[in-house]
């Protein structure tokens, strides 16, 4: 931004006007203009406030309401599931030590193309004998701030793990984890098979 210089005729004319004021004092300033209000005849009994309870350190303000929990991410729900397969092997599949024997990238799909794919490759892996396999979700989209409407991201990332829980599949997967960075991240799960009977 440029800075405009003052004319001497504007800088004059700035001079009459900061002479024909007048200071106000602080009180005069602050001063409600018009009558003043009228007391009542008869003045209200005084409110008694109620007596605080004593506050220890530790105790939470019983004032303030509880905010509402943020829901959990898919990958929160996953970690915090009881381990159902064997320790060592989970620790292993965590550090992305073992490798998965097949995959399937489900990447692009949409739902309706994405379950029954999903479902085909688990029971026929499971029967082929495969104990770990790769689904490939994707991360999902990424949040457009101009966009008139939200949108979920990521829907099959969260839909995967839903699906592996219900039939016909359910019987079939034991365990299932967010794969490792060098298999996929946060867009890919380790999915644990049953051994076949």
């Amino acid at each position: 931004m440029t800075r405009r210089r003052v004319r001497p005729e504007e800088l004059e004319l700035w001079r009459q006007v900061a002479r024909s004021t007048e200071k106000l004092g602080r009180r005069d300033h602050f001063a409600p203009v018009g009558p003043a209000p009228r007391k009542p005849d008869v003045e209200p009994a005084p409110k008694q406030a109620e007596p605080l309870a004593p506050f220890t350190l530790g105790q939470k303000n019983q004032s303030r309401p509880e905010a509402p929990a943020l829901p959990r991410t898919t990958s929160q729900r996953l970690n915090g599931d009881a381990v159902q397969m064997d320790k060592k092997a989970h620790t292993r599949l965590k550090r992305g030590k073992l490798a998965p024997e097949a995959r399937i990238d489900l990447h692009g799909m949409t739902l309706d193309q994405a379950h029954p794919s999903l479902i085909r490759f688990i029971l026929t892996q499971q029967s082929q004998g495969a104990r770990l396999v790769l689904v490939i979700t994707g991360k999902g989209q990424r949040e457009d701030p101009y966009a008139p409407m939200p949108h979920r991201r990521g829907v099959l990332k969260q839909q995967v793990p839903m699906w592996l829980r219900m039939a016909p599949v359910a019987q079939a997967v034991l365990q299932v984890t967010e794969a490792h960075i060098r298999h996929g991240g946060g867009g890919a799960y380790y999915v644990y098979l049953r051994r076949t009977r």
